[in-house]
């Protein structure tokens, strides 16, 4: 038994050999065909018989038409679209025997029937188009006819209407290849105008072999081909933005996915465009590091210093896993407890979080950075891998591959400096006169204001990056991405003990003499350093000095380790701390009298606003409406009260009593009643038991 075979798919068109002929099929019925015969017009023959037939077989089957590239009549005149159609209507009347406009039920005419030939149908065809007065020949209706199978419609228009013009007009290739050499060139280079870059084209073509014979353009057209050649590449503008764009990647920039807060983060330095005045009165611009966490953009740490070293990125990665403290004179608002972040949940990990600001605590997993000197330094290396942090630097001239950080800092100069005294702008053009006349803030001043504008604006504005998958119209901020990702992920921070913290802050060697320790024109001191008085550490290699470690940005305390005692620390505070207020302390965090459930739009924007006004307004001069001096309200003299009664402080760093007696302070003036009496409130210490109840 012979096996069973599935007969062909047989359709009008198809070249088929059949008793000792070689036909075309006509038509197509449910049981007989109809194909081309060389004695008679056509013949019929049933299916049965057509695919049992010894000698059948299927020689060509044309291929399925393909779409039409539709979108190019878009680029046509509407006469020549016109005229496509027409035709079109004309070549389907050819190909099914019906045009488009046929009546439902209506048979062919019998040129265009069943059995009737293509050859025979374009004879027929061009013989009528003659008779309504148009110019055809069978030949072209059958080239039409290919061509419409092939490409459709377009294939029926007269593209030479839409052919573009060259790209660079009439202009030899060989000037073109000229000043793509010529700006190439000037990549890495400082900026030159365009009638350079136009001299340097000559010069190449002139030394390239034929090139003396080349047609030179005109000057405009010149300028309009320098034009064409230079977008996008900043070759007359910015070095830096052009040095940039150059070296960048070419392939499509990919994403990088985040599911948790700290899997990657990324750090940079850059001048910040405000003048400040340093410690020794000298005006100076200052630099600032930053640090954002790519999941959330939170910015979990920002530090202010003359010059970065690499122990301030030391100094970054402690701020950054430890909790922000509320600080004298900040509004209720920043509490985390008035924030949307989960409280209550972190606060049964560390009770340090109960008086914090509203920023996250995120302890990194990955930091990536550039190849700065700050961050290929060992110690930056080494803090790294003592909190268990993996490095990963960016590739060279790549500053796109860090771009969350880049436009942090941007940001930072648009929505923060140039509300400040003393701000430069991004270059000389933009530059003021006389900018150290102004009442400029010292640099703690200026740290704290920055990370008062961090709390208050940066984490509660609602970022571009930071959309809901499901609603691409709505924005979310920091904090609001920081709750949702701890639901989501389950992010535990744990953020670093005392001894930890202490352990990555700068060192320095210092003689602890009877007046105590100095640094930086203060004086440090403290009753646990009596045993180091005037004594030697021990350590050699260092001349018998004491190992001293502090915070850059609070000047309010140094630890002195106990090399003698078995290594432990003791905290000395500074001296003469009662005379100024504290810039970084925690004196003030809760001052204020009332709690409210959670902090209000309404109340963040006016922490914004009035944290602009202040810091445009200088140190010592508050501002109010119209630029005039406002005067202090009670709650604000009362803050500022408490702040400066530093005199007697908690058991944990008793401070000794000045040298000589400071002058008595001038009474605040009161409008109608008493301020409240003066609370003294001791120092943050971080080696304090958090869960200890007092």
């Amino acid at each position: 038994m012979g096996r069973l075979k599935r007969p062909p798919a047989l359709a009008v068109g198809d070249r088929i050999r059949f008793a000792g002929q070689v036909r075309g099929v006509l038509e197509v019925t449910a049981q007989a065909a109809v194909l081309e015969d060389a004695d008679e017009p056509h013949r019929v023959v049933a299916l049965v018989e057509l695919f049992q037939a010894e000698d059948f077989e299927v020689l060509f089957q044309p291929e399925r038409m393909p779409l039409p590239a539709s979108s190019l009549l878009e680029m046509l005149p509407a006469a020549t679209v016109r005229q496509a159609l027409w035709w079109e209507s004309h070549i389907l009347e050819v190909l099914h025997g019906l045009s488009p406009g046929a009546g439902s039920g209506s048979a062919p005419r019998p040129e265009y029937g069943p059995g009737v030939s293509l050859t025979a149908r374009e004879r027929a065809k061009a013989a009528e188009l003659i008779r309504a007065g148009h110019q055809a020949t069978p030949s072209t209706v059958a080239r039409l006819r290919r061509r419409y199978q092939q490409d459709g419609v377009v294939g029926l228009a007269d593209l030479r209407s839409a052919r573009k013009t060259p790209q660079f007009g009439l202009v030899d290739p060989a000037v073109v290849d000229a000043m793509r050499q010529a700006i190439k060139e000037g990549i890495d280079s400082s900026t030159r105008t365009g009638s350079f870059l136009i001299w340097r084209t000559r010069e190449i073509l002139g030394q390239s072999p034929g090139g003396d014979s080349v047609d030179w353009p005109s000057r405009p057209t010149l300028y309009r081909l320098l034009a064409k050649l230079t977008v996008g590449t900043h070759a007359t503008g910015s070095a830096v933005t052009r040095r940039s764009k150059a070296h960048g990647a070419n392939a499509p920039f990919g994403e990088l996915t985040v599911t948790a807060p700290g899997e990657v983060m990324q750090m940079d330095s850059t001048p910040l465009d405000v003048m400040v005045r340093l410690d020794n009165g000298v005006v100076g611009k200052v630099e600032l590091t930053g640090m954002i966490d790519v999941a959330t953009r939170t910015l979990s740490a920002a530090v202010l210093r003359p010059s970065t070293k690499s122990v301030d990125a030391s100094v970054l990665l402690a701020r950054t896993v430890t909790p922000e403290l509320m600080r004298p004179g900040w509004v209720d608002a920043l509490k985390m407890s008035r924030s949307v972040l989960p409280h209550r949940r972190l606060l049964t990990l560390d009770e340090r979080l109960e008086h914090a600001a509203a920023k996250p605590v995120i302890v990194p997993e990955m930091i990536v950075y550039d190849h700065g000197k700050v961050f290929v330094s060992h110690n930056f290396r080494a803090s790294c891998r003592f909190l268990e942090i993996e490095c990963q630097p960016t590739h060279k001239g790549s500053p796109f591959e860090k771009g969350h950080i880049e436009k942090m800092l941007g940001s930072v100069a648009t929505m923060f400096a140039q509300f400040l005294p003393g701000y430069t702008g991004r270059n000389t053009d933009q530059r003021g006169r006389h900018l150290e006349q102004e009442n400029l803030w010292s640099l703690p001043e200026l740290q704290e204001l920055l990370d008062e504008w961090i709390v208050a604006h940066w984490q509660n504005r609602p970022h571009e990056g930071l959309r809901d998958p499901d609603h691409p119209g709505r924005l979310f901020t920091p904090n609001q991405k920081y709750a949702a990702m701890v639901e989501s992920c389950g992010y535990v921070p744990v953020a670093l003990s005392g001894q930890d913290y202490v352990e990555l802050l700068p060192a320095t060697w210092r003689a602890v003499n009877s007046y105590g320790i100095r640094i930086n024109n203060r004086t440090y001191d403290s009753p646990d350093l009596g045993p180091m008085r005037q004594r030697d550490s021990g350590v050699t290699a260092k001349r018998g000095l004491w190992e001293v470690h502090r915070d850059p940005y609070d000047v309010s305390r140094v630890w002195v380790r106990d090399h003698r005692g078995g290594g432990g620390w003791v905290q000395a505070a500074w001296k003469y701390l009662n005379r100024a207020p504290v810039p970084f302390g925690d004196l003030a965090w809760d001052h204020v009298s009332h709690q409210l459930p959670k902090a209000t739009e309404e109340e963040l924007t006016q922490a914004v606003a009035d944290l602009l006004t202040r810091a445009h307004a200088g140190p010592d001069q508050p501002a109010g409406k119209k630029g005039k001096k406002v005067k202090p309200s009670k709650s604000d003299r009362r803050v500022v009260a408490r702040t400066k009664a530093t005199t007697a402080v908690a058991a944990t760093v008793p401070l000794p009593k000045p040298q000589h007696e400071p002058p008595p302070e001038e009474p605040v003036e009161e409008d109608d009643e008493t301020l409240a009496d003066v609370i003294p409130l001791g120092l943050f210490d971080p080696f304090e038991d958090p869960w200890k109840r007092p």
